[in-house]
């Protein structure tokens, strides 16, 4: 403890390798709890006789820890000279500082002077005693216990952390992030709440993105299952993946104000699936039963569509020899996998038909070509967007199925160290419902492991935009 010894113990630790300091600390924000865990983002020196240190990979660490069942938060820490009581824990909070000990800001900064890149190193302090107890108390000895069993547990985490650093290559997918269908879903609710005011409610979620949906909700949309938990009267958007017709008449019945934000590339199926049941034909939708974008195109013929997800769904259908038919996709399918459908679908009906243009949107197309450009090169394949996203879960089949690893996260919070360990060269994209800032917070996470250099490959510049609904042109 203290400047001294803290700056001579530095000054032993052989160098090479990644550095953790861990142990104790008391709680200066009193949000804080006994046995939490704080992953310090800065270390400052409370006597002034070091620099303020910041540490890149506080966050990629505190996320692992967090994986791992450990309560841990990241903030400034500050280390002081002298044990820290009643009204001076005041003052080192009001400057910012969570947690203090004694060693970190001595210990750490001596192992940057000589050479040591603050991208290796760590400050991790378990909270034993909190702002609101003394330094010296009942609390502090039961705090110290549960500090105590915490510090045990993290070790293999530091080491997953260590054994994750290093320089890479990343190799960014283009096109990738929102397409046009989803920039103007999000445009629709975005123009509806300043035209029509708060709450405008929105039936589902607008994209499958949860980052999306929560920013929305932060300017006043309301997210609801179904109309009937609209009130009567208020504004409802559709979402982007489309409703059956029922939906439609039962937000008319309720005398709702309807903005339909319905991808155009999905009205196009809904148009043909209306089509061709007129004109008789029995349809094969190809899809995911479960995805909304199906459900709502089944609403668009009762009866006369039947779903297939994979070649081997085809011989179980039962329709009539004499019946014409016909097959329609799902927008959001890996164009592989499809393939494999449409020729089962050939060989068991010679005579059906397709679409006149291809049912699977531009964007999709794309984003899976850019995958497979990049994957034969990568170690690794990280897929931004939710679980949710079929378009996103599609992203990641191809990846691997060109061969390489792949991960789908929601952000750069849920990379596992486990994977990135000897992965060197790294492609990243993102399905066409996440934000562009996601894509850059995993190559800022993957920057704080150890140096990156980024390469951008495009396959096709996109310039598809898609007109709003007139209710809020």
């Amino acid at each position: 403890m203290g400047p001294r010894r803290a700056t001579a113990a530095a000054g032993a630790v052989p160098l090479g390798g990644a550095v953790a300091l861990v142990g104790f600390g008391g709680g200066l924000d009193p949000t804080l709890r006994a046995g939490q865990v704080l992953v310090a983002t800065e270390v400052r020196a409370g006597d002034g006789s070091r620099p303020p240190l910041a540490l890149p990979g506080a966050a990629v660490l505190a996320a692992a820890l967090r994986r791992a069942g450990v309560d841990a938060v990241t903030g400034a820490l500050v280390s002081s000279p002298r044990l820290v009581r009643g009204e001076a824990r005041s003052v080192l909070a009001a400057g910012g500082a969570r947690v203090v000990d004694m060693e970190s800001a001595w210990f750490l900064g001596e192992l940057v002077r000589r050479g040591v890149d603050p991208r290796r190193l760590a400050a991790v302090r378990v909270v034993a005693d909190t702002a609101g107890h003394h330094l010296v108390s009942a609390a502090t000895v039961t705090g110290g216990g549960q500090a105590a069993r915490v510090l045990r547990t993290i070790g293999p985490v530091l080491e997953r952390w260590a054994a994750a650093q290093g320089p890479r290559q990343v190799l960014a997918a283009g096109p990738r992030s929102f397409c046009a269908g989803v920039e103007r879903a999000i445009n629709v609710v975005e123009r509806a709440l300043e035209r029509y005011g708060a709450p405008v409610y929105v039936r589902r979620q607008i994209v499958h993105n949860t980052h999306v949906v929560r920013r929305l909700e932060g300017l006043g949309a309301v997210f609801v299952q179904e109309v009937d938990d609209v009130p009567a009267g208020s504004t409802v958007v559709l979402a982007a993946h489309g409703v059956t017709p029922d939906v439609r008449q039962e937000a008319e019945g309720r005398e709702l104000f309807v903005i339909d934000a319905t991808c155009p590339l999905v009205a196009k199926v809904h148009h043909e699936a209306r089509r061709h049941h007129e004109d008789g034909h029995h349809i094969v939708l190809i899809g995911h039963a479960d995805h909304e974008e199906v459900i709502g195109t089944l609403g668009e013929a009762p009866g006369r569509i039947s779903v297939v997800e994979r070649p081997a769904d085809v011989d179980r259908l039962a329709i009539a020899a004499d019946e014409p038919v016909v097959y329609l996709t799902q927008t959001t399918l890996a164009l592989d996998e499809t393939a494999e459908v449409i020729a089962a679908l050939h060989d068991r009906y010679p005579t059906i038909m397709g679409p006149r243009a291809d049912d699977i949107c531009y964007a999709t197309q794309n984003r899976q070509e850019a995958v497979r450009a990049i994957a034969p090169e990568c170690d690794l394949v990280v897929v931004v967007g939710s679980a949710n996203s079929s378009n996103t879960n599609r992203l990641a089949e191809v990846a691997r199925r060109a061969g390489c690893e792949a991960a789908l996260v929601e952000d750069a919070g849920e990379l596992d160290l486990e994977q990135l360990a000897g992965a060197r060269t790294i492609g990243v994209t993102a399905g066409a419902s996440a934000p562009e800032s996601l894509v850059d917070g995993v190559i800022a996470a993957l920057a704080a492991l150890g140096p990156v250099t980024v390469e951008e490959r495009r396959v096709v510049d996109e310039t598809i935009q898609f007109r709003l609904p007139a209710e809020v042109r």
